[in-house]
């Protein structure tokens, strides 16, 4: 059987349906994954993916492009040569999957299931109806199994990538922490002079610091770095910063895909959670975590942006020092 896996969103969204993708894998013999842009070098290192499909979406991200009849054609005709014969639609709790299922239906694919809290018609042959709190990895398990999907014995439903490489290269030997001071959108991010606080301290307590980043923030982490961390921003790939953030004691990380990929790949985490979405669907799943952040700010559950409370409290009265003090406990815990 052809199955098709969707989902749409960025970098971490599509780690955590790994889970599911490998539970589809298990009763599948070609799996292909449908993923936006942002979300496609995090398809590529996820078990149990044959094929990566990429499409930009006019309902999904932050800055979604226009309509446009003549690419959801071509979506829909390079779908149906494909022949699918069946497609999971993974959405995020506040996301519909009917637009991605109308596409899917006019492609052909004969049998589409989705978590819908609007009324389908037509649209999915399995409605699956979320349960309240669920995290989102357990949510896409749980639409998964109700298409019959289920994951193989000996699987422990956490979030996985391939193997990483070696990265001594890039980080140089003897252990390290990795702190990732950027966020894709700057509600979730910690400030810049917190994240310098913090690597200052931790190279003060005798750690050596990796600061990693994309391409479009080797200013930040230039900036982080300063003179005692190895600053790695724009440096590293999805799979050799997979590769960093194996081989790390610990990763500090605000809410935002590299949390999710020490998670894949068994570090423990330092998370700096703004409650703009509920850490209880959102954390980094299936490692050791410490939540800092105040989770009953006012911003709590608006999914903005930008933070809407002057001075971003939730973050910013976290402390390097409280940083320091969670990245000992991890470690502590992980050597004990």
């Amino acid at each position: 059987m052809k199955a098709l896996v969707v989902r749409l969103d960025g970098f971490g969204d599509v780690l955590l349906a790994g889970p599911a993708v490998r539970a589809v894998a298990a009763h599948s013999s070609h799996v292909a994954v449908l993923c936006g842009p942002r979300g496609a070098e995090a398809a590529r290192l996820l078990p149990g993916v044959d094929e990566v499909l990429v499409w930009e979406a006019p309902w999904e991200g932050f800055d979604p492009p226009p309509v446009d009849a003549a690419d959801v054609h071509a979506l829909t005709g390079r779908l149906r040569a494909a022949a699918f014969d069946s497609a999971l639609v993974l959405t995020s709790f506040h996301q519909s999957p009917l637009p991605t299922a109308l596409v899917l239906r006019l492609a052909g694919i004969g049998r589409i299931g989705a978590d819908s809290t609007d009324h389908p018609g037509r649209l999915l042959d399995v409605r699956h109806r979320r349960r309240p709190g669920r995290h989102e990895v357990e949510a896409a398990l749980d639409t998964a199994a109700a298409m019959g999907f289920t994951l193989p014995p000996g699987d422990d439903g956490r979030p996985r990538v391939l193997p990483p490489p070696d990265t001594d290269a890039l980080t140089g030997h003897g252990p390290y922490v990795v702190l990732h001071p950027g966020a894709t959108a700057p509600a979730r991010a910690w400030s810049p002079r917190r994240c310098e606080e913090a690597v200052a301290l931790l190279a003060d307590a005798g750690h050596r610091v990796v600061v990693t980043g994309g391409p479009d923030e080797t200013a930040l982490t230039r900036r982080v770095s300063g003179d005692v961390a190895v600053d790695l921003g724009g440096r590293t790939t999805a799979r050799t910063l997979a590769g960093v953030l194996h081989t790390a004691d610990a990763v500090v990380s605000a809410n935002t895909g590299p949390a999710h990929l020490a998670a894949a790949v068994g570090t423990p985490v330092v998370s700096l959670f703004a409650p703009v979405v509920p850490a209880g669907r959102w954390a980094p799943y299936g490692v050791p975590v410490i939540l800092l952040g105040d989770q009953s700010a006012p911003c709590a559950d608006t999914r903005a942006l930008v933070c809407p409370v002057p001075g971003h409290p939730c973050l910013d009265e976290v402390t390097g020092q409280d940083v320091v003090r969670a990245v000992h406990k991890l470690i502590q815990e992980r050597q004990s």
